[in-house]
């Protein structure tokens, strides 16, 4: 097979992987992984603010809030006002999000991030140049993303309770 489609064949693979573990996930938990994401953050960290939490998971702050939004209406986190500062309010996981996040599969992201934790440093180096030039070759390096592997939107239960058509994510 010719080197360019046996990059393609890869990259399809990938993205089926990932599509994959998103559905598995949507199907085991009903939530998506970026809300796992912000679950599993919650989970090492007591109270967060949606700003920080926006910041570790490399998502905007609109992005954030609305899946809080949702993960409040499931009654897996909890806000509530600073003591110090009222102005403030912080994010916590409740006791329904801790049992959720128990029985959630394990991320494909995740599971890359170790493996790839694995590799030298110089094999790293070289997988990261090389997926930067696929994006470079694919007129992807523009787009804004964060280092959530999904396929869609990242609220995606944000737009089924609108009735909307899936749109391009940053994800």
């Amino acid at each position: 097979m010719e080197a360019g489609k046996a990059v393609l064949v890869a990259l399809r693979r990938i993205i089926q992987a990932t599509d994959l573990n998103a559905k598995l996930l949507a199907r085991q938990t009903e939530l998506t992984t970026s809300q796992i994401l912000v679950l599993q953050l919650l989970e090492g960290d007591m109270q967060m603010t949606i700003g920080d939490i926006a910041k570790q998971v490399n998502l905007n702050q609109a992005t954030v809030t609305a899946i809080i939004d949702r993960l409040e209406e499931r009654k897996f986190v909890e806000r509530h006002r600073g003591r110090e500062d009222r102005r403030k309010v912080y994010v916590s996981l409740s006791a329904i999000g801790r049992e959720a996040l128990e029985q959630a599969p394990r991320l494909l992201q995740s599971i890359f991030l170790d493996n790839f934790g694995k590799l030298a440093d110089w094999e790293q180096t070289s997988v990261l140049s090389a997926v930067e030039r696929i994006a470079h070759l694919m007129n992807a390096a523009y787009l804004d993303a964060s280092p959530v592997l999904d396929i869609g939107p990242v609220d995606r239960s944000a737009q089924k309770a609108k009735g909307a058509a899936p749109a391009a994510s940053k994800s």
